[in-house]
């Protein structure tokens, strides 16, 4: 079964997930909160191979998220926008909700910092969900 994606969707999802980061996790949002919980000292490192592994990993979810779209969508009909916002959801829980609340507990990590981490993956993937389901792959919709 081959599966159409929009890759210029894909790419623009890729790309909002920089945008929410870099609104997110500065200081004016939750920055010096995720620092300090985290106990990230951003002098530590250089932030190329996090900003480059950063786009990498949302290249292959917002493709992921796209296919996953499509197969959904294929199979159960309606509205693409409103089938791209339940599959990421649904795959948000399932998955990455899931796996980090896991490991954040395992490791001891404090409440508020699995929370916020979780939240911002939220947001994350209904934003890349809703550039794919606006923008579904040609003579899909």
């Amino acid at each position: 079964m081959l599966v159409d994606v929009n890759y210029w969707a894909v790419v623009l999802a890729t790309l909002s997930t920089m945008l929410v980061g870099s609104i997110w996790y500065t200081s004016k949002v939750f920055g010096n909160y995720w620092m300090r919980v985290a106990k990230v000292d951003p002098g530590d490192r250089n932030p190329v191979g996090p900003i480059v592994t950063t786009l990498i990993v949302s290249f292959i979810s917002a493709w992921v998220l796209a296919i996953a779209t499509q197969v959904t969508w294929t199979a159960l009909g309606g509205n693409y926008l409103l089938v791209a916002i339940m599959t990421g959801i649904m795959l948000w829980a399932g998955f990455t909700a899931a796996r980090i609340i896991t490991h954040d507990a395992f490791e001891g990590r404090p409440s508020g910092l699995t929370i916020l981490n979780i939240a911002h993956e939220f947001v994350t993937v209904l934003i890349m969900a809703i550039i794919i389901g606006v923008w579904p792959p040609a003579g899909t919709v």
